[in-house]
């Protein structure tokens, strides 16, 4: 026997003795309203750093090149000719605005009130949790952890609400739940990242607080910024152990970059990369730290290769997000929108979770989610037949 999602959705409509009837369907997206979704260009070739740093002035090309252009991916969400700024789920036959008023407004704006310039794209989301994903699988490879991705995506999606986690996870947490986020520097702020590092609590917050929006300050750029606050912490975590000092100092890096920007919140960048062979030290092989003195360099260099990759990824679920709406109208579960705007969202669901949060059964979710795979909308991330997970 065949199962749906949920009841048959089509009905019949009354009409007039000697007329047949007329079966009622949901109307598909409206074209005149294309949803918050740019069309993305590749970072061009001659703008991509693919050897060393080669300099400071050719660092700081490439750098700005990549950066600026990963920030005109975030304000390129701007849909004013269509008169909105929005995903227009109810013309998708996905319910009301007001049916999905939960969404986060970082991901889904769902206002309607005129021409909106320089908002993100609706998968703004997805990029930031899918580049923290990376960044802490990278930190947990140079603290010498034993956990990948795939098992950092695990730990994070299939344990229960307040669980704890291993220090690997508690990194991944780290990058997550600061890249959701606008972040300050503020003792509360800095005190909450290093309980995730398990730092010491007795570090003088206040005055570390104090310096990096010194530095942040006297920054004339973006790149200065990011180098300035990296290195301007390196003395107040003296006490921390080396490795948990330097994942601090990148983090931190991301977060001024940021700030000077007028990002809503950091992307995780820096802790991307640092591992990469083109940053290593042709003598010896090490890799840069914030504490060396061409740091500023490197750091320029970390970020055109952060960049163009962030790029990359950003192309890449642009395009998938664009499979997914165009899916959203097939759908006949009452609750796909809201799990629409939870995989904009996320690196990744669990459909235990989606099942939760949109108010389906788990099983109407596993189904839900098979439909979505089969229309090419989603993919399968774990390679399991059981507490799968999915993601753009």
């Amino acid at each position: 026997m065949l199962e749906r999602d949920s009841p048959d959705p089509s009905s019949l409509e009354p009409v007039a003795m000697g007329r047949p009837h007329r079966v009622v369907r949901r109307r598909p997206l409206d074209p005149s309203l294309p949803p918050n979704l740019p069309e993305i260009q590749p970072l061009p070739r001659w703008a991509r750093l693919n050897g060393g740093a080669g300099g400071d002035t050719n660092a700081m090309f490439f750098a700005g090149a990549g950066v600026a252009h990963l920030d005109q991916i975030l304000r390129s969400g701007d849909v004013s000719s269509a008169g909105r700024d929005s995903v227009d789920f109810s013309r998708a036959g996905l319910g009301t605005d007001a049916d999905i008023s939960s969404a986060s407004s970082d991901s889904v704006d769902f206002s309607s009130a005129g021409k909106i310039f320089g908002v993100e794209p609706v998968f703004s989301g997805a990029l930031r949790q899918r580049l923290a994903l990376k960044a802490a699988a990278t930190c947990a490879r140079l603290a010498r952890l034993r956990e990948d991705e795939a098992a950092l995506r695990d730990a994070e999606h299939l344990a229960g609400v307040g669980v704890d986690t291993s220090p690997a996870g508690r990194l991944h947490r780290l990058f997550r739940l600061f890249a959701s986020r606008p972040v300050k520097f503020d003792a509360a702020t800095l005190s909450a990242a290093a309980e995730y590092m398990g730092a010491p609590s007795a570090l003088d917050f206040q005055g570390l607080a104090a310096a990096l929006r010194e530095a942040v300050a006297s920054a004339d750029n973006p790149l200065a910024a990011a180098a300035g606050v990296s290195a301007a912490a390196a003395p107040d975590l003296a006490a921390v152990p080396a490795i948990d000092a330097e994942i601090f100092a990148l983090w931190l890096a991301d977060l001024a970059l940021a700030q000077k920007l007028g990002w809503k919140a950091p992307v995780p960048l820096l802790a991307t990369v640092i591992a990469h062979p083109a940053l290593r030290r042709a003598a010896n092989g090490r890799r840069p730290r914030p504490t060396d003195r061409d740091w500023s360099t490197v750091l320029a260099s970390a970020y055109a290769l952060a960049a163009r990759e962030g790029i990359d990824v950003a192309g890449a679920l642009s395009r998938q997000t664009r499979k997914l709406l165009d899916a959203a109208p097939k759908l006949r579960a009452k609750s796909a929108a809201r799990v629409i705007e939870m995989l904009l969202a996320d690196d990744c669901i669990a459909p235990a979770r989606a099942a939760k949060t949109a108010k389906l059964s788990e099983r109407g979710a596993r189904r839900l989610f098979d439909r979505l795979t089969e229309l090419g909308a989603v993919r399968e991330l774990s390679g399991r037949t059981s507490f799968r997970l999915y993601g753009l």
